[in-house]
């Protein structure tokens, strides 16, 4: 469809009182790997689309379905995030709103490169990951498939932007905590629970508060 930026991030969102237990573990982990532990923390995801994820397959990829794999999203401001915002939605248990959601952010082809060194799969979709018709690509090549204007925009009301917003990068089992180069939060007091929690990490991304990642 459109050519990728320079440089494309990709952005986990995640309630902050997760981060403790990612940085113990030195892992984000994918939902079929959370499902059996006592993860300690809030999910705030939802949970018809939780579950079909557990499902559906990703195309590229045989015996793994969309659960198996850390979800990125290739841009702040998400979908999901709105939806978290409006704290509506009869699917989403979590009602607290975004003040606590804090942004991971990587560069996606420093990520890819340690995948492919790693021999970790990896794959990207072109819609929400979660959807039966997305489709799935493992190869940096195939980043055109992806419509990019539409990703970036923070105008969504059509059907068709919508689609295209909510694609995915995904990274099999789980994603390393020393990829994440910077952590965005929407209000000073997240902001300042990230720098606390970063005290006794050994790798300290940048922080930063950044309201215009946020509704």
């Amino acid at each position: 469809m459109t050519p990728p930026p320079v440089a494309p991030k990709i952005y986990h969102i995640v309630n902050v009182d997760r981060l403790p237990s990612i940085i113990a573990s030195g892992k984000l982990f994918c939902d079929s790997t959370i499902v059996n532990m006592n993860a300690a923390g809030t999910t705030i995801g939802m949970r018809t689309i939780k579950q079909r994820r557990f499902e559906l397959p990703v195309k590229c990829y045989s015996n793994a379905v969309v659960a198996d794999f850390v979800p990125f999203y290739f841009c702040p401001r998400s979908v999901m995030l709105y939806v978290i915002h409006c704290a509506n939605s009869p699917e989403l248990a979590y009602k607290g709103g975004q003040g606590p959601i804090i942004h991971l952010e990587a560069d996606l082809y420093k990520v890819v490169s340690w995948a492919n060194g790693a021999r970790q799969s990896w794959a990207f979709s072109g819609s929400n990951a979660g959807a039966a018709y997305s489709s799935f690509w493992n190869d940096v090549a195939q980043l055109n498939q992806l419509n990019w204007p539409h990703i970036e925009t923070n105008q969504w009301a059509q059907a068709d932007v919508k689609e295209a917003k909510q694609a995915e990068f995904l990274m099999y089992k789980f994603f390393p905590w020393h990829l994440v180069d910077r952590i965005a939060t929407q209000n000073l007091a997240t902001y300042n629970q990230v720098q606390n929690n970063l005290i006794p990490a050994a790798h300290k991304p940048q922080v930063g508060l950044i309201p215009a990642w946020y509704y």
